[in-house]
């Protein structure tokens, strides 16, 4: 087992140069100058010149884009896909790679949830509260692990202070929406005097059923049962009623949630010290399943003479604490011109309560994870980060619909990126190593894996405006628990899941290349990537049934997955308090496997085109948006075709200032043509459709 790394005296250390008083005359010169924010982003280089796809969502484009889910948000983003579990759950899906391959962070560090663990269980970071939202497409294992070896959402929060604010500001939002009367809120503030500055946030939100534009489950599953239900009628004369479908609106489609931070810093001549607690209460219904399923037959004769009224559907209760720490350092050692050192701590639960009331199975999740990154500048061409990374993950399932054991997780990895730039072309290399340890409490073995990850990476500009990038990345991924132990009915899934404790590791090599032109009235940008999996992890429908439940196993065979992505925004007409743009983009996604009967992998996104105009004229803004989303015939065995369809939506703003404050009003509409879209990437796309046509209007304070 690990010996907890020292990286907290790193901290302790960093806290004492930081908060010390400085007695040169210097010093205190340079106390009386203001002092500058540090802006830390996912990656610790200059992300202007890096490689690897970078997209960052912020400011006006980030309130149009907001909705419940971090995943939903980023929808419009080429390569970026939402896993959707209703209006609540929506976990990132990247360039067709998601789950515990993707991470999700609040400010560099892990969202420490559940959410790899089902497709129900929602990342608890709030996009309502946050400041901006970076994503890194393609594998990150160098930087953040194993689980970020599709790419990384971080989202930035704000919520650790890295500088004492000139003013006090703040920002408060209301919002309402027609379909499931969903009604939300948020507040955001930041103050501080002398060397202590501090933040506050909040949230709510509460929303019924929502309505979708016809039955809940798709033609295709229909026709299925259909199928079905006459071969069984053959058999079976005694068949009294179908079941009722639901039409209209999606059954147990309800949330209500609230949770909020508060966070504080010390703020010293040379960087800072600050902490932030945070929690996150969340109530939601599980659409698309039933958790009694699984035991009708053993409580089918009990139930059918009891007269008790209809059963609501299964619901999740979800509670999460979250303590946060992080130390900045400038300057703090000969040759080094930064230190960072981040911790996080977690205690999360969840309690999936049936239908009936009753508790069902409890999740459990204690987490820890602690950061270190040195940052060195050797003259004004060549920068680079070292680093030290390390977590530890307590989770426990408890209940008759556990389908994994209690596991417990240590990983910890060491790496070093550096940037070299010759003159205008840029040079981008990087190590990573890493230990993974799973620990069942059962019977089942313990494993240990030994991963390592490289890449070389390459910018170089072609003219003034156009740039070419590429890079070569190798890296690998410890399975996780689910896909090593899990051994039981999963009913979110409608299956029974079975793991492999002997899996090994999975390798990828990936090349990518970006072309981008970058003019002052035109973008435009290019992207391609291929990628070959050695024992690709994928869970493989059986044909088998246990309990009634189809069979489902880990398994792993070499794949390749490859995609382009491209965007483009033209400024048409420019003057001088206003202006409009036109914008395009289109991505499109390949995985399979090498070899098999069944070559297609699951839950692949299909081919999505966009267009739209961005119209600014002194305080009015006004954007439209059209996007194209194809039918996905390319399946595996045991999954359903998804039909296209489309989606055209509105924003309508307009801003006054009031005073030293700014009051924005603004009239959003989502799938005006009320199609019925289902999500390929989602595991209740046949169950569950999107919403339909929904006419959301708020208000922002900005003081």
């Amino acid at each position: 087992m690990f010996q907890k790394p020292t990286y907290l005296r790193a901290a302790v250390a960093a806290s004492v140069i930081i908060l010390s008083p400085q007695v040169s005359t210097s010093a205190q010169e340079s106390a009386e100058e203001p002092i500058d924010e540090v802006v830390v982003r996912a990656h610790p280089l200059s992300a202007e010149t890096l490689a690897q796809p970078i997209a960052t969502l912020d400011g006006e484009e980030l309130d149009r884009a907001l909705t419940p889910s971090i995943a939903e948000t980023l929808r419009d983003l080429p390569g970026v896909y939402n896993a959707s579990f209703g209006q609540a759950v929506g976990r990132p899906v990247l360039r067709g790679l998601g789950g515990a391959r993707v991470k999700t962070m609040e400010d560099r560090i892990d969202s420490m949830d559940v959410s790899v663990t089902s497709p129900d269980h929602l990342t608890t970071i709030e996009p309502f509260t946050a400041r901006s939202i970076e994503v890194l497409k393609g594998p990150t294992t160098l930087l953040y692990g194993t689980g970020a070896i599709g790419g990384v959402v971080d989202v930035h929060t704000g919520r650790i202070p890295h500088a004492v604010p000139e003013a006090l500001s703040a920002t408060a939002s209301l919002r309402a929406t027609d379909n499931a009367n969903q009604r939300s809120g948020a507040f955001r503030l930041n103050a501080g005097t002398g060397n202590i500055a501090f933040h506050i946030d909040a949230f709510y939100r509460d929303a019924d059923e929502f309505d979708i534009p016809g039955f809940a489950e798709s033609a295709a599953l229909r026709e299925l049962e259909e199928m079905e239900h006459e071969g069984e009628e053959e058999h079976d004369h005694d068949h009294e009623h179908e079941e009722e479908e639901a039409f209209g609106t999606l059954p147990n489609s309800q949330m209500e949630m609230n949770g909020g931070a508060a966070g504080l810093s010390f703020i010293g001549e040379r960087g800072f010290l600050g902490f932030a607690v945070s929690t996150y209460d969340a109530e939601y219904g599980l659409p698309g399943h039933s958790h009694e399923h699984g035991h009708e037959h053993e409580h089918e004769e009990e139930e059918e003479h009891e007269g008790h009224e209809e059963e609501g559907g299964a619901v999740l209760n979800l509670d999460q604490t979250r303590i946060d720490v992080e130390a900045g350092l400038d300057a703090p050692f000969a040759g080094f011109s930064s230190l960072n050192v981040r911790l996080g701590l977690n205690d999360y639960e969840h309690v999936e309560v049936e239908g009936s009331g009753e508790a069902g199975t409890v999740f459990a999740n204690e987490a820890m994870e602690g950061r270190v990154e040195l940052v060195h500048e050797i003259g004004s061409s060549f920068e680079g980060a070292t680093g030290l990374q390390y977590s530890t993950r307590d989770f426990s399932a408890i209940g008759e619909e556990a389908f994994v054991q209690p596991v417990d997780t240590q990983t910890i990895g060491v790496f070093y990126v550096g940037q070299r730039r010759f003159d205008s072309t840029g040079l981008e290399f990087g190590l990573r190593y890493e230990h993974v340890e799973h620990d069942p409490t059962s019977p089942l073995p313990s494993r240990s894996f030994d991963l390592g990850a490289a890449s070389l990476g390459l910018t170089r500009p072609l003219t003034d405006f156009w740039t070419i990038s590429g890079q070569l990345d190798y890296s690998s991924r410890a399975p996780v628990a689910e896909e090593l132990y899990s051994d039981g009915p999963h009913l979110v899934t409608s299956s029974y899941e079975i793991g492999d404790s002997n899996l090994g590791e999975e390798r990828a090599a990936n090349v990518s290349a970006t072309l981008k032109y970058d003019q002052e009235s035109l973008y435009f940008s290019l992207s391609a990537y291929y990628t070959d999996f050695g024992d690709f992890i994928y869970e493989a429908a059986t044909g088998a049934e246990i309990d009634e439940l189809p069979v489902l196993e880990w398994r792993q065979g070499d794949a390749v997955f490859h995609g382009v992505e491209a965007d483009i925004g033209w400024r048409a007409l420019d003057w001088g308090d206003g202006m409009l743009e036109f914008n395009a983009g289109c991505d499109y996604i390949r995985a399979r496997l090498d070899a098999g009967e069944y070559r297609n992998l699951p839950r692949i996104p299909p081919q999505r085109w966009r267009i739209g105009t961005l119209l600014t004229w002194q305080d009015l803004l006004a954007e439209v948006s059209f996007s194209r989303v194809d039918e996905q015939r390319d399946t595996t065995f045991g999954e359903l075709p998804t039909e296209a369809y489309n989606d055209l939506r509105i924003h309508l703003g307009y801003g006054l200032d009031i005073g030293d404050n700014r009051l924005e009003l603004f009239l959003t509409g989502r799938n005006l043509t009320d199609d019925e879209q289902r999500y390929h990437t989602s595991f209740i796309k046949d169950l569950a459709p999107q919403r339909g046509r929904t006419i959301e209007a708020g208000v922002i304070l900005r003081l």
